[in-house]
C-alpha cells in the first residue's frame, strides 16, 4: 500500500498538473471501484481543481464549490499520467479524470478490487474520513511518546494504527523500527523514554529520506515505480538478504497476507521471533537465537 512518501509525491506531481485546471470529465470503468453515491458523480465535472491534498492515505483532489474526489489506492492501486487524447489501458483501468492538460488514471493490478473511489460534499462530511492519526512532522517527542503509550500494542501494531499514527504502513514501519534497532514485537505500553525517543527520531528521518529518494527520483515526471519492495530498503522485503549494518540474515513473522522482517542481531539481541506457521510446526525445534539458525 503506497505510504507517506509515496503519498506525498503523488500530491506533489498532480499539484503540478491539475491544480487550477478545470476537471473536463471523470469517468467510472469499473462500477466496484465507486463507493459513493449522493453527490452523484456526474457533478464533479467541469469544476475547477483548487486544492490537492491527502488525510492519511488517501488522496483528496479539491474542486470548486467544496466538492471532494477522495482515492484510497490501497494495495494495488496506482495513479497513472497520461498525455491529451492518449487512451487508458483497459485491463487495469478503474476511472480516468480527463483536464486539457491530460488525463489521470486510476488502476488496479490484479482481480481483486480494493482500491476506492468516492465524491463527498462539504468539509464537514470529509472530515469524517479522518482516522486521527499523528503527522509526526508536526508534533514533538512529547506528543509522539504520549500517543505512543496510549495502547499497549506492539510496536509494529502502532505504528501501523491509523487512529494513532498518520501514514505508516507495513513497509516504513519495517524500516523506523529496523533504523531505531527496537523489535517489531516490543509493547509501546512498556517502552523507555529513550527507546521512544529513538523511535520518534527514527520515524521522522525514515519518512523524511524516503520522501526525498523518491522526490528525486520522479523528477518532474509522474512518479510511476510506486513499489512497497525497493532495493535501497534496509529489511523490508528483504528476507534471508544480509542486514546493512551487521550482515545478518534478515528474518520474518508472517501472518495473512502481511509480513514483519527485522534483524536479530541489531532489533532483538539475537533472538528469533516466533513465526505463527513455522514455528508451531516445528515446536521445540524451532531455533531460539540467530545463531542457533
Amino acid at each position: 500500500m503506497p505510504e507517506l512518501p509515496d503519498i506525498t509525491v503523488y500530491i506533489e506531481a498532480l499539484n503540478a498538473r491539475i491544480l487550477h485546471q478545470r476537471l473536463i470529465a471523470l469517468a467510472v470503468l469499473n462500477p466496484f471501484v465507486l463507493r459513493t453515491f449522493d453527490p452523484p458523480i456526474a457533478e464533479a465535472s467541469g469544476r475547477e481543481v483548487v486544492e490537492v491534498g491527502r488525510i492519511g492515505k488517501r488522496i483528496v483532489i479539491g474542486l470548486k464549490g467544496e466538492l471532494f474526489i477522495v482515492i484510497h489506492l490501497m494495495i494495488a492501486g496506482r495513479l497513472r499520467w497520461l498525455p491529451a487524447g492518449k487512451a487508458a489501458p483497459k485491463k487495469l483501468s478503474l476511472a480516468t479524470f480527463a483536464f486539457e492538460t491530460g488525463t489521470l488514471v486510476l488502476t488496479e493490478a490484479g482481480t481483486t478490487r480494493r482500491a476506492s473511489l468516492s465524491l463527498i460534499g462539504g468539509r464537514e462530511a470529509l472530515s469524517q474520513l479522518d482516522r486521527g492519526g499523528l503527522d509526526v512532522f508536526a508534533s514533538d517527542f512529547s506528543a509522539f511518546a504520549t500517543r505512543l503509550r496510549s495502547e499497549n500494542h506492539t510496536l509494529k501494531r502502532a505504528l501501523t494504527d491509523p487512529r494513532l499514527f498518520d501514514g505508516i504502513g507495513n513497509a516504513y514501519s519495517d524500516e523506523i523500527l529496523h533504523r531505531a534497532r527496537l523489535s517489531p514485537v516490543a509493547l509501546s505500553g512498556r517502552i523507555s523514554d529513550d527507546d521512544a525517543l529513538r523511535l520518534y527520531d527514527a520515524t521522522r528521518v525514515v519518512l523524511r529520506e524516503w520522501t526525498d529518494r523518491l522526490r528525486a527520483e520522479a523528477g518532474d515526471k509522474f512518479p510511476e515505480r510506486v513499489t512497497a519492495f525497493r532495493p535501497e530498503m534496509a529489511v523490508h522485503g528483504k528476507y534471508g538478504e544480509p542486514c546493512p549494518v551487521c550482515g545478518t540474515p534478515v528474518q520474518r513473522i508472517r501472518y495473512a497476507s502481511n509480513e514483519t522482517d527485522y534483524c536479530a542481531r541489531c532489533q532483538t539481541n539475537g533472538k528469533l521471533l516466533a513465526d505463527r506457521g513455522l514455528s508451531r510446526l516445528l515446536k521445540q525445534d524451532w531455533p531460539k537465537s540467530v545463531d542457533d539458525l
